[in-house]
């Protein structure tokens, strides 16, 4: 089994499976940071050797920074290891934040991380309502120039206000999205911001926060759920076909899976992993207990019967409605609603 790689750049190459951090965030149930650290290393020694955290991610930051130090101070290799963050200013501050303040979230992520220069930053911003973004992100290409940033990602942008990012001359190397067999909103006019400009997909829910796994073929509908991943992706279910279609497309993934000797994930990450324009998803693991099965996502080809046995019943769903985002931007809505808008301005996600 080889792992798949790709680059982001002429010095920014990274396996196309990454290491998620949010599951290290506290938000899954209780985090065993030594053993959390520990794990890291055998994702590198899998070959999984791109990781993707946030400065939002209460702690996350800082075990990546122990667990580089650990490997330095072993005197294991480190150089071929890409580390992407975010920079999440909190809603609150969108219509003030100024040079300083973006310097400071910088310089706390370089110290947390104890990098010199960050690999990559990918920028999120929560509402178009404060027309700032474009502002914000030149200030980032500032700080880009100086050497704090190797390069420019973003997250969770539409296409009008990445391509207005993109004409003011910020570089993006990549827009982290959602992306799954449940959400498919970034094959149409991202993709066509995709193709013009050069940028690459990174993307997160591949596997909709466990829903896509052998554990729900056959299950009931759940009533009440308290994984918040969960609660927002059964909303995506219940927007495209409800729990009715699930079961028919998790079926369809179980008999490919069982065709090739792999796993339900294994078909999910497949499938994204060869959308255009995707350099890599994003799967979260706070253990080493589920990479070896992570991994099988290297191991499979679809054939044509594959391919369109899946179209079939995608093509029974509905379409979540918008671009990238979108929906989730309206703060009164479904989706809008679950969201946590101001985890910088939180102590625990400000520690260090």
């Amino acid at each position: 089994m080889t792992v798949e790689t790709a680059s982001l750049g002429p010095d920014h190459t990274i396996s196309r499976i990454l290491k998620g951090g949010w599951q290290l965030a506290g938000d899954h149930g209780a985090v065993d940071p030594a053993r959390a650290i520990a794990a890291m290393d055998a994702f590198v020694d899998a070959g999984i050797t791109a990781f993707d955290c946030a400065d939002i991610y209460t702690g996350v930051e800082e075990m990546i920074g122990a667990f580089l130090a650990d490997r330095r101070a072993r005197g294991a290799p480190t150089d071929h290891i890409r580390i992407h963050t975010k920079f999440v200013p909190d809603l609150d501050t969108l219509a003030t934040i100024d040079r300083a303040g973006v310097r400071a979230i910088i310089t706390r992520s370089l110290t947390r991380l104890r990098q010199e220069r960050l690999d990559l930053v990918q920028f999120h911003w929560w509402s178009y309502d404060s027309p700032r973004w474009v502002e914000v992100a030149q200030m980032l290409a500032e700080l880009q120039r100086e050497g704090l940033i190797r390069h420019l990602g973003a997250t969770n942008f539409n296409p009008e206000a990445t391509l207005a990012m993109v004409d003011a001359g910020v570089a993006l190397r990549s827009m982290q999205v959602q992306y799954s067999l449940l959400d498919r909103r970034p094959a149409g006019r991202m993709a066509e911001v995709a193709a013009t400009t050069g940028m690459q997909f990174l993307c997160y829910g591949s596997l909709a926060g466990g829903f896509l796994s052998k554990a729900w073929l056959g299950a009931p509908e759940p009533r009440e759920i308290s994984n918040r991943s969960q609660v927002k992706y059964k909303l995506v279910i219940d927007d495209i076909g409800g729990w009715g279609w699930f079961q028919a497309l998790l079926r369809v993934l179980d008999t490919i899976a069982a065709k090739h000797g792999v796993s339900i994930a294994n078909v999910a990450t497949r499938w994204v992993l060869d959308r255009p324009y995707v350099a890599g998803a994003i799967v979260g693991a706070r253990h080493e207990d589920h990479l070896a099965d992570t991994l099988g996502a290297f191991n499979l080809t679809f054939d044509a019967m594959d391919r369109m046995a899946i179209e079939a019943v995608l093509a029974e769903s509905r379409a979540i409605a918008g671009e990238v985002y979108d929906a989730e931007r309206d703060r009164t809505g479904r989706h809008g609603r679950i969201m946590k808008y101001s985890l910088n301005a939180d102590p625990n996600a400000a520690v260090g």
